[in-house]
Parts: C-alpha cells; structure tokens; sequence
C-alpha cells in the first residue's frame, strides 16, 4: 500500500463524518500510480507534470527541467483551487513542483522519507519542507537531522493495520494450502524481479520438494513463462505453487497482506515497504536487494537487527549448479530450521510501529491546524 493512502485512511479514522477534512492525492499524469489510488481507495486523483531531476545526458536533462517548470505552473493553479491546509509529500518527482509552488504559496509541507537512503528529489524538498519525517532513525543523518531536531520526526513506514493481525490458518486456508508445510512468499513489487523470477524459475522443483510458495512475480510478462515452467513439474508439485501476477493491497481473501500472513519465510526486494510489511507481518526474509538502487542499505537495516539475511543478486545462483548457490542454500537452511526462523520473527517484530500511519496523519493535521486548515 502507498503510505500516502495509509495516512489517508488514518485520518479519516480519526476524523470521521463532518469533522472529515478534504483529502486529495496529487501524482505524475501517466503514471501507475491513478490507477492504483482508484483500486485501492476513494480519493480523488490529480495529476501534474513530473520529470526525473537527473537526465541521460544534455537532452534529457533539459527536457526534464521544462517538464519540471510546466509542473510548478500546474502545481500553482491546482494549489490556488484546491487551497489545501497541508501537504503530505512521500518523495517521488512530482512532489518537486508541488513543493515549490506550495512554498511560494505558504502552504506547509511534510515530506516523508520511507527508505534508509535519500534520493535527490528528497534531500532537495528535506531544505525547504517545514517538517521532514523518515521510517527510521538511521536516515536522519543523511538529511543533515538528528533525533530531536525541530523539524524532524521518526514515524516508522505506515502500512494497513489489518497486517497485524493476520490469522496464519485462515490465510493459508484462503489459498488452500497445505497446514503442515512451511511456506515460501517470493514478490519483488508490482514490477516484479526479473533476476528473482529466473532464479526461482531455475530452482522451483527443488523448492517445491521442501515447502510451497506463494510467488507474487510482477506484471512484466514473467507469468507467462514461470507457468509454463510449472506445467512441466510433477502434478505433486505443481499444487504446492500458486502464481500470480499481482495482488491487491486490500484486507481481503487472497491479497497481499493475506499472502504475507500465510507465509513462514519470505524472499524478496527490500524496498522501503519491506522496512514495515516484514516486521508488521512478524516475518524472516531472505532479501535480495536490487543492485541499481539503495535497497543495500534498507536489507542492512534489518539484517543487522537479525530479522533477515542478505543475498546479493549477482550471487543468487552462483557459477555453478543452482541448487548450490547461494540462494537456495540460505531458503533450504532456514525453511528446516524453524527455530531460527521463530528467532528471526521475533526480531523483526520489535521493528513494528503500528502507529506510523497515525504518526504522520497528526503530523499533517498539525501543520494544517496551525494554519488554520
């Protein structure tokens, strides 16, 4: 779930009936993201011209600057209509322009960081936010804040709360999988993983001999083949494994959060949804940080605390057989080594903040109250 939709749904708890604000969300026009808030909520979606501040050399760079100055402009005349009593950003692009012209506007801004390491747009709108929020502690030194700082706050990343109580039985029964044997959560985002895929591809009878998984491959195409490599598995194997695409963020049957509860180990990305999905779902991961971001560090932040382990993407399968790579070694160990697992749950359970998503809404609701919002 987007945090922004996490914190929406927090303050429509909290301010229920006519005591309700107006809550807008403001996104990228052609992104992914109006067809997610129109699935996954009620609110209202608008959207401005965004561009990454960094461009593939001259061109891209000046293209992304104009896209960049049309974006403020919009930000302008949708802010002057809108006349918000704060604004919540969560770091992608078109949190740029809306923070300048909110600035130039006097319009109070909270941006929130939700991985351990910023990017640029974050580091840029961290100067002029009034409030700067982060997942965790260990972020804040690299804004140039510290724990304390009048401008800072450490919120956790807010998720659904019915991720904390998901019934492991229920779940599994949800998708009809077996009781007694250990499952197996492999997701790499809505995108997917493509190296995680193939190397679960290269791995899955021998996977599936030891647990079942819940494979969550993206929507890029990877379902096509992942399924026909399951079509050739013995039919003893092939009901141990359940694909798809995607799955919704929802608290209903078969979603993620039901996918997250019914699961025992997870391998996966560490994105910053992992820095509160696993410890919200009580969760051991074998993290497989994708090599071209910051996720190193997100992995490292629960690795250290002993609620996962990491495995770099290169070193997936090795050079020689699959089987005695590293990947599969690590799942193997761990799926027979409950108590490690149970070790490794409890760890990650002291990482949960239940109450991120409260957290940032009264910080926003604060912001608007002291302008009268």
């Amino acid at each position: 779930m987007y945090p922004a939709l996490a914190v929406a749904a927090a303050i429509a708890a909290a301010k229920p009936g006519d005591d309700a604000p107006r809550l807008v969300y403001v996104g990228s026009i052609g992104g992914m993201e109006e067809r997610i808030v129109a699935s996954e909520s009620q609110l209202p979606f608008r959207g401005l011209p965004a561009a990454a501040l960094r461009g593939r050399g001259p061109l891209g760079l000046a293209r992304g600057a104009v896209t960049m100055a049309v974006g403020v402009s919009a930000a302008r005349r949708l802010l002057a209509e809108l006349r918000p009593g704060a604004i919540l950003g969560t770091g992608g692009y078109v949190c740029v322009p809306l923070f300048l012209a909110a600035r130039s506007r006097g319009v109070p801004t909270l941006i929130y960081l939700p991985d351990v390491v910023p990017g640029l747009a974050v580091r840029l709108l961290s100067r002029i936010a009034t409030l700067t929020a982060t997942s965790v502690e260990d972020a804040l030194p690299r804004l140039g804040l510290h724990p304390g700082h009048p401008r800072a706050l450490v919120t956790g990343y807010p998720v659904r709360p019915e991720l904390f109580a998901q019934d492991r039985a229920t779940c599994r029964r949800a998708f009809e999988l077996d009781a007694d044997l250990p499952v197996l959560i492999v997701y790499g985002g809505s995108r997917g993983a493509r190296s995680l895929n193939r190397a679960i591809e290269a791995l899955l009878p021998d996977l599936l001999a030891h647990c079942q998984m819940i494979h969550v491959c993206g929507r890029e195409g990877d379902e096509v083949w992942l399924r026909d490599a399951a079509g050739r598995l013995p039919a003893a194997l092939q009901a141990r494994y359940r694909l798809y695409p995607y799955l919704g963020s929802d608290a209903g049957p078969r979603s993620m959060l039901c996918a997250l509860g019914a699961a025992d180990l997870a391998v996966c990305r560490s994105g910053a949804s992992t820095l509160a999905e696993l410890p919200a779902a009580g969760l051991p991961a074998v993290l497989v940080p994708y090599p071209y971001v910051h996720q190193d560090e997100n992995a490292d932040y629960l690795v250290r605390r002993g609620a996962a382990v990491k495995v770099p993407d290169a070193a997936m399968l090795g050079s020689g057989p699959p089987q005695a790579g590293l990947l599969y070694q690590t799942i193997i160990r761990l799926v027979h080594d409950p108590a490690e697992r149970a070790r490794m749950a409890a760890r990650s359970r002291e990482l949960a903040r239940p109450d991120a998503a409260r957290n940032l809404a009264d910080a926003l609701l604060g912001l608007a109250a002291r302008r009268g919002g």
